[in-house]
């Protein structure tokens, strides 16, 4: 296909995915003074899609999310709900309660002086009283807080206080939710709890979701896609498989979990490592590699009793972090320098210190970049 062509093809298909898109946003750049938060970006939710905005603070992603509810002013680019240009032809941007999207922050944001069920009702007003407080109590009954109705929020936990919030977002039943990091106030495992309801009830209603987090395990939970920033810029979009197995950067890699760094050089194809020779993955000939691979793609085998002769690869200790062991190993490269390497094994796998070991590497979960 030729340039002009392809150019066309491209646009025809940037076309169609904003107009089937809940939220599509094109070529999105937004500054705070002198600082770029958010640096050409263009994404879509589809109806019934979750999406995570994942990336580390101040990497712009709350930004993004508070200019598609047009609680920061669009600078540059261009946002469609529901495939309705949220610009009007006047040139000012449709404002918040005209968007057809629900809200959630991470402060649940509740009404003191209204009840529980009061506070679902809020934005119910279209509605007859009778078929709203009918509405609210579905979704609080959906939540687990239909028994909680005429309690006010002082009254409840955080925990609590979020699935109002929850029920309050979804009862108008929107096309469009934006969540900003809504469970990182919550302990670990209330806020597991109340994510896998969150997921449940939004697939149910059907709404197209974006969801802010800085939690890796959150967004792979939560997502069937993940956008990964970095400086104002995504890099890189994609279902959370292919972000965790196929990295496009070094810093997509590391920022699901520990790695084992190595660098080396490219002969034939190949790069030495303290693990062994890696594929160069089509680096060029003499080029500077980085090798990362995940601590679960080294497996530990044991070959003899512990030792004292530190030249083999050894143990230096193991740790059980409860559905897995994480095993530190010294081994040495060619020239015989020494690396320690980590590797997390299933279960429980505590070999004693000083065991002699050898390490069988997944080549499935080895990545290589040109060294920085």
């Amino acid at each position: 296909m030729n340039q002009p062509a392809q150019a066309l093809h491209e646009t025809h298909r940037a076309e169609s995915v904003a107009d089937s898109a809940m939220l599509y946003m094109e070529d999105i750049c937004h500054d705070f003074g002198t600082l770029r938060a958010v640096d050409h970006v263009t994404l879509d939710v589809q109806r019934g899609e979750v999406v995570c905005l994942l990336g580390p603070s101040g990497c712009g992603k709350s930004t993004l999310l508070r200019v598609a509810a047009s609680l920061e002013e669009l600078q540059h680019g261009r946002v469609m709900i529901g495939g309705e240009d949220m610009r009007s032809p006047s040139g000012r941007n449709v404002p918040p309660e005209r968007r057809n999207v629900g809200l959630m922050f991470q402060d649940s944001a509740l009404f003191p002086h209204l009840s529980v069920v009061e506070n679902v009702m809020f934005g119910l007003d279209r509605l007859p009283t009778r078929q709203r407080r009918a509405r609210a109590m579905e979704f609080l009954d959906k939540l687990g807080m239909s028994e909680h109705a005429s309690r006010h929020p002082h009254m409840l936990s955080g925990g609590q206080q979020q699935r109002v919030a929850l029920a309050r977002a979804l009862a108008p039943g929107p096309g469009l939710m934006l969540l900003d990091e809504p469970f990182s106030a919550l302990d670990a495992r209330l806020r597991d709890r109340i994510r896998d309801d969150t997921l449940h009830l939004l697939k149910s209603a059907g709404a197209g979701t974006l969801l802010v987090t800085h939690d890796p395990e959150e967004a792979m939970f939560m997502a069937d896609r993940i956008a990964l920033m970095k400086d104002g810029r995504i890099l890189q979009m994609d279902r959370p498989e292919n972000l965790y197995c196929h990295p496009v950067d070094p810093f997509v890699a590391t920022f699901f979990g520990d790695v084992n760094r190595m660098e080396g050089v490219v002969r034939n194809g190949r790069i030495d490592t303290p693990l062994g020779q890696m594929d160069a993955q089509g680096l060029a000939e003499g080029e500077r590699a980085l090798v990362l691979v995940r601590p679960e793609a080294v497996r530990v085998v044991m070959v003899s009793e512990p030792s004292a002769a530190h030249g083999d690869t050894h143990v230096i200790m193991s740790r059980l972090l409860g559905r897995s062991s994480l095993v530190h190993i010294c081994v040495h490269d060619q020239q015989n320098r020494e690396f320690h390497l980590h590797s997390t094994m299933p279960g429980v796998f505590l070999p004693q210190e000083n065991q002699r070991v050898e390490l069988h590497v997944n080549p499935a979960q080895v990545f290589v970049f040109p060294a920085e």
